[in-house]
């Protein structure tokens, strides 16, 4: 049976200050050092909640290279389908935490990456796909340079050809679109998207996203109004009526300590739209007031919500959606990309056991 989950796209090592330091407090000094990517993120994230994954790229042939696929392997990841190759670096990123009403910040250095120098025709898709289930990539990848584009664009359509479902996360990130010099980056984005999105089947997003990569607009002082936020995900539809179904995370933020999370499904086949997380007959996100970081949430929710569409007992819609929202959540309280929690956890989050008290 086909059930590999395979992720396609590039693995950074990510650099943090700790707690919640500048980086130019601790240089001269030490950062904590880990590896980190969106699509190896929701890799890790399924092969820890118990099925199976395969995670595709291409690293560096040398001890960091290394220690990285060491670092998958480690949660169970497939990682034989990993390019290592002599061409290119190990990309990097740097982050401080937020905490507060002081923003997280991120600083990208990814240029001449093992992976933005690799063409899609490197990798064996026979092998890569034969028992997949689904294919995920994102947004990113293409970001990355004009070869990962197309190398990414040839990964779903080599996974169309054989009948694996292609979900696609926007995650647009302005500071990466940045490979044509003159064209701004939303507008090369909408270009090497727009190529894309034919090709996918199920999109995750959220109404920003949906602006800044598809142009489907919407009233952003609305962003709490359900029916703008249907409105968004519907208009998506009909603009591409081939995809089967439409997710949207939904996050409302009042400081970078404090957010508010749920989801969005809508299924073009009924025109439904399901939100989780859902009790007493309404929509009631979670609240955390105490977010440690928030990097890797939104991986968290794909790689919780991909899990249990495989998953029986969790395979419907509106349970699925509602498991990914949970893993979110949770994801929100562990430092680091990594969700490092179980189904049982994921679960009671769930059914309604969010105090937090000790587990003897």
């Amino acid at each position: 049976m086909k059930k590999v989950v395979v992720t396609f796209g590039e693995i950074m090592t990510r650099l943090s200050a700790p707690g919640h330091q500048r980086v130019r407090q601790c240089l001269p000094g030490t950062l904590d050092a880990a590896f980190a990517g969106a699509e190896s993120n929701i890799a890790a994230s399924i092969s820890l909640l118990g099925a199976r994954s395969r995670f595709v790229t291409a690293l560096p042939r040398n001890i960091l290279g290394d220690a990285c696929v060491g670092f998958l392997a480690g949660f169970g990841v497939d990682t034989s389908a990993i390019l290592r190759t002599d061409t290119g670096r190990m990309p990097q990123y740097f982050i401080e935490t937020g905490v507060a009403q002081r923003p997280g910040s991120v600083l990208y250095d990814r240029e001449y990456s093992s992976f933005s120098l690799t063409p899609g025709d490197a990798y064996d898709w026979d092998r890569i796909l034969a028992d997949a289930s689904w294919l995920v990539i994102s947004g990113i990848s293409p970001a990355l340079s004009p070869i990962a584009a197309t190398a990414t664009l040839k990964a779903a359509k080599e996974a169309r050809a054989r009948g694996v479902t292609v979900c696609c996360d926007l995650n647009f990130r302005a500071r990466l679109w940045n490979w044509e010099p003159g064209t701004p980056a939303r507008a090369l984005a909408r270009r090497v998207m727009g190529e894309l999105m034919p090709h996918v089947d199920v999109v995750l997003t959220n109404p920003d996203q949906a602006f800044d990569v598809l142009n489907i607009s919407w009233d952003r002082s609305r962003d709490t109004d359900q029916a703008a936020v249907d409105k968004a995900a519907r208009t998506i539809s009909r603009a591409h009526p081939h995809l089967k179904q439409v997710v949207f995370t939904l996050r409302e933020s009042h400081s970078a300590s404090h957010n508010d999370i749920g989801s969005l499904l809508y299924d073009p086949a009924t025109d439904r739209v399901i939100r989780a997380p859902y009790s007493d007959g309404s929509y009631k996100p979670y609240a955390m007031h105490t977010i440690v970081d928030r990097l890797g949430a939104g991986d968290a929710f794909a790689g919780g919500y991909l899990y249990a569409l495989q998953t029986p007992g969790l395979d419907d819609p509106a349970t699925a959606l509602a498991f990914g929202t949970a893993a979110s959540c949770l994801a929100h309280s562990i430092p680091g990309d990594i969700n490092f929690v179980s189904r049982a956890e994921v679960e009671n989050l769930m059914n309604g056991d969010g105090s937090g008290r000790v587990v003897r």
